[in-house]
């Protein structure tokens, strides 16, 4: 059973391979505290957190990482964020009438597009979008990585609605191996056993248990493990600034239709920021958030 929320990196010292095994318990289900999800979007929504945890760990920069699937079905939207600083949060929208007892990927998220948009806090914001067209989110995402040009890299996602955990493998640069067609056949050996994994065992099992039933008869290094979190980066002050971005005319247009107070809400974590006519006159005074109403979330 899992003790916290970590991420682990490992090496296989005699070949070109390296790994980031996950696991999420608190921040999992702090994340499914803030809105009623059905099993199979949870388990969705848990899955997708665990890839956002395990990509961060293959990317050296400070920013913020975020994984958004989109379709046309009974779940149009999968979004989750993880920072560099390994802080998570994630939201999902669902129709629950479409919903169906053992439902597919392809079923639930049908004509499905998934974007990972790395945004750095210095540089420039990247963004690329493949077809949702694996047999699982594992499965898209490592179709993701085949059809650019990155590094091979492997997924391995599982969730059940209280624990969310996954095993990444991503080949290197030619080092230790440069003979192309051995380095191949050890790539697809180590897949191939962590293609024997069940989600018992990646559900179940920590890292060095995990590793060691896998790949006993490898040299594998293992790095210690990191923590993981959730939090939510909304504020009042960020609530303010998109205020403000409406400009005064249509903030102030929206206080009447509101009844003299406008509340915008988070939708990753359902806090509520309260603005009256006091708030705003200052916020477009140049006065700062803090208005003189005391009305705060």
């Amino acid at each position: 059973m899992l003790d916290s929320d970590y991420t682990q990196r490992f090496l296989f010292d005699d070949t070109d391979v390296r790994g980031e095994w996950v696991g999420l318990e608190r921040s999992y289900v702090e994340v499914l505290a803030k809105h009623p999800y059905p099993e199979p979007v949870a388990q969705l929504l848990g899955e997708l957190l665990a890839a956002a945890a395990l990509l961060v760990g293959t990317l050296k920069f400070d920013g913020l990482l975020v994984l958004q699937a989109r379709s046309a079905g009974a779940v149009p939207l999968l979004m989750v964020e993880c920072s560099s600083e390994r802080e998570v949060r994630g939201i999902a929208r669902y129709h629950e009438e479409q919903l169906t007892p053992g439902a597919t990927l392809a079923e639930l998220m049908p004509e499905g597009v998934l974007a990972m948009t790395i945004d750095p806090a210095n540089g420039q914001r990247y963004q690329g979008i493949v077809a949702l067209d694996g047999i699982d989110l594992a499965d898209s995402l490592s179709n993701y990585f085949a059809s650019s040009e990155q590094l091979p890299t492997c997924f391995w996602l599982n969730a059940d609605g209280r624990r969310a955990c996954g095993l990444l493998l991503q080949q290197l640069p030619a080092d230790r191996i440069r003979d192309g067609e051995a380095r191949e056949a050890s790539w697809q050996h180590l897949r191939t056993l962590a293609d024997t994994l069940t989600a018992e065992e990646l559900l179940g099992l920590n890292t060095e248990t995990l590793l060691h039933r896998l790949y006993h008869e490898e040299q594998v290094r293992l790095f210690d493990p990191r923590p993981i979190r959730f939090h939510c980066s909304c504020s009042r002050e960020r609530s303010a600034k998109a205020l403000i971005s409406l400009g005064q005319h249509d903030a102030e247009q929206l206080l009447g239709e509101q009844g003299g107070s406008v509340t915008i809400d988070c939708q990753f974590c359902n806090q509520k920021y309260r603005f009256d006519a006091a708030d705003v006159t200052q916020l477009f005074a140049g006065a700062g958030i803090e208005g003189p109403s005391g009305t705060r979330h």
